[in-house]
């Protein structure tokens, strides 16, 4: 049976399913979590996702601190959502996404209550807006519309009626026109690896 998130970013997890099989916990993202994230990211969205309009925003940034949010269930990530500093239409706001769930935990609420969670920890940072490209009957439930983001523009090809956005504070995204773009931190460079010893020639 699932429960509603208990939405108390404070904590350092939710859990969200009290019966069943085994509980779903949604807490903060963790390093090792990198390799499973990514292989779900490939089986929901195709290996083409990095070419998205969106990925051009993410590309060598860090995740916002403190949004990044992995679910487990028996110590395996079925979720994640993250969110991502951006400048939109010369105001500071929130890139949503990429959010994705497992096929198996797809309905449980688990979407949602990742959405939830990801929300409310952002509302409790300090944070005034949050846009995302998505569908909109599915994210209207939180409150998000095209309204606020009718004069933004993203880096890239997409469709104008998936550009939505989210106040968290009122008027946060009053006057934003034109390009939506990265503000994050970078993320570090791969370290290079250790120099190949050549083989020393021999003498003729």
């Amino acid at each position: 049976m699932t429960m509603p998130i208990q939405n108390q970013p404070n904590r350092r997890a939710a859990t969200i399913a009290d019966r069943g099989p085994a509980p779903l916990i949604i807490r903060a993202e963790h390093e090792a979590d990198g390799p499973a994230r990514e292989a779900l990211l490939d089986a929901c969205f195709g290996a083409n996702r990095m070419t998205r309009t969106c990925q051009r925003l993410r590309d060598g940034r860090l995740a916002a601190e403190g949004l990044a949010f992995s679910a487990i269930q028996r110590g395996r990530l079925v979720g994640t959502v993250r969110l991502w500093h951006v400048m939109a239409g010369g105001r500071a706001a929130l890139m949503l996404g990429p959010l994705a769930v497992a096929p198996a935990c797809r309905k449980l609420g688990l979407g949602a209550a990742l959405m939830a969670h990801a929300l409310a920890a952002a509302r409790a940072r300090g944070h005034g807006a949050v846009i995302l490209l998505g569908d909109a009957p599915y994210y209207a439930r939180f409150g998000f519309a095209a309204g606020p983001a009718a004069r933004l523009v993203l880096p890239g090809p997409f469709e104008r009626h998936r550009l939505l956005a989210l106040e968290l504070a009122a008027g946060a995204l009053e006057g934003a026109h034109g390009l939506v773009l990265a503000t994050g931190r970078a993320a570090p460079r791969p370290q290079a690896g250790p120099a190949r010893a050549w083989p020393r020639p021999r003498a003729a």
